[in-house]
């Protein structure tokens, strides 16, 4: 199961709903007044909760609904689209959403929101709306709320007809696979983070997203984390570094088409992701494990190819390729780990002929035309890897 929000707080509030459904009275103020301490306030001003195994929010500290307009909306919808389609995966709060629809200005806009927990989306009627359109947001989520019996009472207007915003309260992985393909025009990923919730960041989850898209369309989700980006590039998107707000990284974002990413990742970042065991991304093939056995399955297999066809990950080895290195002990940590794929010098002629694709010009006699994409000089350099890999002694 995903992970949700605290469990304790998301008892109290099915606990109101359940009290405001038997006796028909609106507890909807009652509850927050009760519950606001339990609940993290953001710098914007903005409201949002904390894990069940405490530590992790369900958004940054820094701004909840700026996080939301900075890293999920302006990134990936035109400013001048008459139509907007988008997937919404764990919506939560109903930021992501509701940010959406006070940036736009498109004439017709479809919203698809997934969410496993309906006690989050019951918190989401009584935290206070950071922007108008969460209005909309919490009417969509009483409907479904109300058919599914948890509340008695709506209490919110409903979205205007020229926006349609469908609620799924369930596994987003049982979701996406029913799902029309090539429907959204952008996808919002806001799982918690790939380390806690790796359900939703496999690559047989990640080709239910390449099978929905559009061809052009974008997707786009606050972490970096290189296995979730390794597991892009391997179902075929573009990829590289969306907005940094509130975090110490940049953002993800990717695409089919390569137009729709303007900033490449980070160098070092493309290595990690094409050369190291850190690169190697979580899988569920039968898109039903648990987030368990989804973490030792990867665990496994970085162990099976670290040294074998990935460089080791240890004190970022990769960044080290094509420089001098100390007598120290990461010079030697990093030499051995270099060894050991066949790879005798940081500055020698298979540490060149791996890294050149990122070069601006050729540095190991190859000749070949320089890539210009982030997609492009990962995968490159993943092959040289393995060609040397293949021809050490």
């Amino acid at each position: 199961m995903v992970l949700t929000p605290r469990d304790d707080v998301l008892r109290a509030v099915r606990n109101y709903f359940e009290s405001e459904r038997q006796d028909g009275i609106n507890r909807r103020t009652e509850a927050w007044r009760s519950l606001s301490d339990s609940f993290i306030r953001t710098s914007d001003g903005s409201y949002t909760m904390e894990s069940d195994s405490g530590g992790e929010a369900m958004h940054t500290r820094s701004g909840a609904i700026t996080e939301s307009f900075e890293k999920f909306v302006r990134p990936s919808i035109p400013l001048d689209a008459e139509e907007i389609r988008v997937l919404d995966l764990c919506s939560g709060l109903g930021y992501n959403t509701a940010a959406l629809l006070e940036f736009t200005s498109a004439g017709e806009v479809t919203v698809d929101m997934v969410e496993v927990s309906p006690e989050t989306m019951a918190a989401a009627l009584i935290v206070p709306s950071p922007v108008k359109s969460h209005e909309l947001v919490r009417a969509a989520y009483e409907d479904r709320l109300m058919d599914m019996g948890i509340i008695g009472m709506r209490a919110s207007p409903p979205p205007p007809p020229e926006v349609t915003l469908r609620v799924h309260c369930g596994d987003a992985r049982e979701t996406l696979q029913k799902l029309e393909a090539e429907y959204y025009d952008a996808i919002f990923l806001d799982a918690f983070s790939p380390g806690v919730s790796p359900e939703l960041y496999t690559v047989e989850f990640l080709s239910q997203i390449a099978r929905v898209i559009k061809p052009d369309g974008v997707l786009a989700t606050y972490t970096s984390a290189a296995p979730l980006r390794s597991a892009l590039i391997d179902v075929g998107f573009h990829i590289g570094a969306g907005p940094v707000f509130g975090r110490k990284s940049a953002g993800t974002l990717a695409s089919g088409d390569p137009s729709k990413v303007k900033e490449p990742l980070d160098w070092r970042d493309e290595r990690m992701v094409a050369l190291s065991d850190a690169g190697v991304p979580y899988r569920d093939p039968t898109l039903s494990s648990d987030g368990e056995t989804i973490i030792d399955r990867r665990r496994l297999e970085r162990m099976v190819v670290r040294g074998v066809t990935r460089i080791s990950s240890a004190v970022k080895t990769p960044i080290y390729l094509g420089v001098s290195v100390e007598g120290d002990r990461i010079g030697r940590r990093v030499r051995r780990n270099l060894e050991r794929m066949g790879i005798s010098d940081t500055k020698g002629g298979e540490a060149l002929y791996i890294i050149c694709p990122q070069m601006d010009e050729c540095v190991c006699g190859c000749g070949e035309e320089r890539v210009t994409t982030s997609r492009e000089r990962i995968l490159s350099m993943r092959r040289r890897l393995l060609e040397v890999a293949s021809f050490r002694g």
